[in-house]
């Protein structure tokens, strides 16, 4: 009984974590239910927990369970010291996700328009190239260099994270240091090494102090991402924290309503998640990025 009721902690703190005030639980807010596990008070079994489909809080009385990641043939050790997967029998081991579609997420909005230079790139190092002597927005002139991303040329599988940080600027390199470290090992336990896949960032320059990108400066580098993608044909799209997920589906809503669920980009289909950074500060949320990347490496086996 006390595992279970820690397990159920854990979750409900998970959830609040990610912004959610209501868990149906006999009618019980999160905040209800955490006092009642921490008084050792018991009640009557409740119905079937409702889990948010990420579309806002549940309806009451909705048919759903508890997130669970389900378990990966071949699941590296590696995953397990990341997400501290669990032993034991398989009806203790979470299920993963469903590949429930939401509407198409790139269609409202303005289009992104790649300009006849640009459509002219055939490989993705003459998009490099574009994005080398781009001069659309200020950040050129205040980045170190250029970071286009890398990667397999032929890549089905693409991670699109925010920009590059100082290290990323210095290198011109994206997703290194200790994020990149993370990264890698996610990539490994759904079976892909960093070769395999491309990595790049919506942003192809840093911004001063990793503030915030403008919308001018979005608008300006989108049409090097979609090129880029072009080029690729990817399979699916593994899309790292908020302002990624946000900016690629023309979403406000929280990282946290954007995971666990198929999404769209210009045809292609993208899964959202927390960005490796946010895992290291937030070990609660390893879980479900587990359950994100075994939904995208579905998506691409199904492919």
């Amino acid at each position: 009984m006390s595992d279970a009721r820690d397990r159920l902690r854990q979750y409900l703190e998970q959830r609040r974590e990610m912004g959610e005030s209501e868990f149906v639980l006999d009618s019980m807010s999160v905040d209800d239910a955490l006092k009642v596990l921490a008084s050792g008070a018991t009640r009557a079994a409740p119905p079937a927990p409702v889990r948010s489909s990420g579309d806002g809080p549940p309806a009451r009385g909705a048919p759903a369970e508890l997130p669970r990641a389900s378990r990966t043939e071949g699941v590296t050790e590696d995953w397990k010291s990341i997400v501290g997967a669990p032993d034991g029998s398989e009806a203790d081991k979470p299920k993963a996700p469903k590949a429930a579609k939401r509407p198409k997420a790139d269609e409202p909005g303005a289009p992104v328009v790649i300009p006849p230079e640009l459509a002219a790139a055939a490989s993705l190092a003459d998009v490099a190239k574009a994005i080398a002597a781009c001069k659309a927005c200020s950040l050129s002139a205040t980045a170190i260099n250029h970071v286009p991303g890398e990667g397999n040329p032929n890549a089905k599988f693409v991670v699109v994270g925010e920009a590059p940080g100082a290290t990323e600027d210095e290198l011109g390199r994206p997703f290194v240091g200790k994020s990149g470290d993370l990264l890698t090992k996610i990539l490994e336990a759904i079976q892909l090494k960093r070769e395999d896949v491309f990595i790049c960032n919506v942003l192809k320059h840093r911004p001063p102090g990793n503030r915030n990108p403008t919308d001018p400066e979005i608008a300006a580098c989108a049409p090097f991402l979609l090129r880029q993608l072009e080029i690729l044909q990817p399979k699916v799209i593994l899309a790292l924290g908020t302002f990624a997920a946000q900016t690629l589906l023309k979403s406000d809503s929280t990282i946290g309503q954007l995971r666990g669920i198929e999404h769209t980009y210009h045809g292609i289909p993208l899964v959202a998640t927390y960005h490796p950074a946010a895992l290291l500060r937030n070990p609660n949320w390893k879980r479900p990025a587990w359950e994100d990347v075994q939904l995208a490496r579905r998506i691409l086996d199904r492919a």
